[in-house]
């Protein structure tokens, strides 16, 4: 079954599909010219219920930067829900939202259809997400100008786990947080490596070119643990186990 992805957005045209941009080229659009894929942008600005389409007004209490308006949202999001039967996973960008993980990805490139919701300004009126509760995510501890570059960090990510994205479907198993250590552990990849044999001084490890497959695997296993426990032991888990 195609993959459905709304992206509710001011800026409908960073997510025109045949864009030399971030979907526009490589993984998301050979998946989405076969079929694995479809995504649509909606321009909230559409659901303005003023003469001058706008999305925002000033925060109550003062301070700087504007808000986004309940209702243009929430009509936005009612309007682009019915224009498909399958039931969506509402998401919004945001960074207090919980931290985008290879889990939560995984989680969602299993969902039939994906409505995203790119926020703007200082974010939405807050009674809106109350309203939609959506899943709130954030790709990390910054602040962007908009949440549309998120969601396209967000939308990458799932399109390239939907079977038949890649050209291997064992590739993503071995990504970094996709391979599973001994303990369930989620680990970082394992170096890699290509001709010439050897570089500036610099050989390739005499495992990989030994052609015992047994031990090319243990090595793998190995240098993952060592990366992991070097750039990310948190991902390990506390040092006595609890």
């Amino acid at each position: 079954m195609t993959l459905r992805v709304d992206v509710l957005t001011t800026f409908p045209e960073m997510f025109a599909p045949e864009a030399p941009g971030a979907l526009g080229l490589s993984i998301p659009a050979r998946a989405r010219r076969a079929g694995l894929v479809e995504w649509h942008a909606t321009n909230i600005r559409d659901y303005a219920a003023n003469k001058h389409d706008k999305t925002d007004d000033r925060p109550f209490g003062g301070g700087p930067g504007m808000v986004m308006m309940c209702q243009p949202v929430w009509d936005a999001v009612q309007a682009v829900e019915a224009q498909d039967p399958r039931p969506a996973t509402r998401i919004l960008m945001t960074p207090q939202g919980r931290p985008l993980s290879q889990e939560i990805v995984e989680g969602l490139a299993r969902m039939p259809r994906l409505l995203i919701i790119a926020g703007h300004y200082e974010g939405l009126d807050e009674r809106v997400i109350e309203k939609l509760t959506p899943m709130e995510l954030s790709i990390g501890d910054y602040v962007l100008s908009g949440g549309e570059l998120a969601a396209m960090v967000l939308m990458d990510a799932v399109i390239r786990l939907l079977p038949g994205a890649l050209g291997d479907e064992e590739s993503s198993t071995q990504d970094s947080f996709s391979m599973i250590g001994p303990n369930g552990e989620r680990l970082l990849d394992c170096p890699h490596y290509t001709r010439p044999r050897e570089w500036m001084g610099l050989a390739v490890p005499e495992v990989l070119i030994s052609g015992d497959h047994g031990k090319v695997a243990q090595w793998r296993l190995a240098e993952s643990l060592r990366r992991t426990q070097e750039r990310r032991p948190d991902l390990l888990g506390p040092p006595d186990g609890r």
